[in-house]
């Protein structure tokens, strides 16, 4: 019952943060002439090019993305992506009729902030769930599977050349005030993560930790310590699983350790700046 419930609270969540993000787009990108990165970037582009609505746009890219990323990332990805990719253009078409030819306001300063304020806060709350957005986070974490190459550098790739292509319809002040709408949104995700660029330290005591352990090295693609102990009370034998995840992951990892052990007792803290491996430096896969 408890899974039930709290499964649907998280897609309510997801539902809310695209419903948030595609008024954004429409009532403040779209309103002020702005660009941005992602797959609405594309749609905009697209919009512009052949003069489909950025709803469709928006379904016809990431349907392609989705089915790619379907093939080469499997299942589960397709089940946590689907919602994303396919109500959020429903929700920029329904956004668009409601709102008809009068926009809240075209002023570019006035769109810029609060289209980002709209669009951060609601990625924040799709990722805070667990989900995916979808859309141009695919082609980074396919080439992440394919060649190892790092996911958040390639993410930053691909939103400039986004941007890029739809600079030639813009002018220069709608590409400042552009920039000031990704700045907006960028920070306003990160609040909303609350941990903004720092990482999670996880600590998990349990009778399963082998299991733990395991789950969070395949399904988390996380490195894991296993840190000996021993019981206060009883001086019993334990082991100690230590593990840094970044707060996008967080939920996520709390939820394989309690699909494997309910009752597993976990210390969660935030860590100010983490370097090495997996972080600051790629990822080493060695061969057992």
């Amino acid at each position: 019952m408890k899974k039930t419930a709290s499964l649907l609270f998280e897609m309510l969540l997801v539902i809310l943060g695209n419903t948030l993000c595609a008024f954004g787009v429409v009532c403040f990108v779209e309103a002020g002439g702005l660009i941005m990165g992602g797959t609405t970037g594309v749609a905009l582009f697209l919009y512009k090019v052949t003069g489909f609505s950025v709803s469709l746009g928006a379904f016809l890219v990431n349907t392609v993305l989705f089915i790619i990323g379907a093939c080469f990332l499997g299942k589960k990805f397709a089940i946590t992506t689907a919602l994303s990719t396919f109500y959020y253009p429903m929700a920029l078409e329904w956004i668009s009729r409601v709102s008809g030819d009068a926009p809240l306001t075209d002023n570019p300063m006035l769109c810029a902030i609060f289209g980002g304020l709209c669009v951060g806060i609601a990625i924040g709350l799709v990722i805070r769930t667990g989900a995916s957005t979808g859309g141009m986070d695919i082609p980074p974490l396919i080439l992440h599977r394919l060649f190892g190459w790092s996911v958040s550098v390639l993410v930053y790739l691909f939103d400039i050349l986004v941007l890029l292509m739809q600079c030639g319809q813009c002018g220069s002040e709608q590409i400042l005030y552009s920039i000031l709408l990704v700045m907006i949104y960028t920070v306003a995700m990160d609040k909303v993560l609350v941990l903004g660029t720092g990482q999670m330290e996880i600590k998990v005591v349990s009778a399963h930790s082998d299991e733990i352990r395991r789950r969070i090295l395949e399904d988390a693609d996380r490195g894991v310590t296993v840190l000996m102990g021993k019981t206060g009370y009883l001086e019993q034998e334990t082991e100690l699983l230590f593990t840094v995840v970044s707060a996008r992951e967080l939920r996520s990892v709390e939820r394989l350790v309690h699909e494997v052990d309910s009752s597993a007792f976990m210390m969660i803290s935030s860590v100010r700046e983490v370097k090495g491996k997996g972080f600051t430096l790629d990822k080493e896969y060695v061969k057992k």
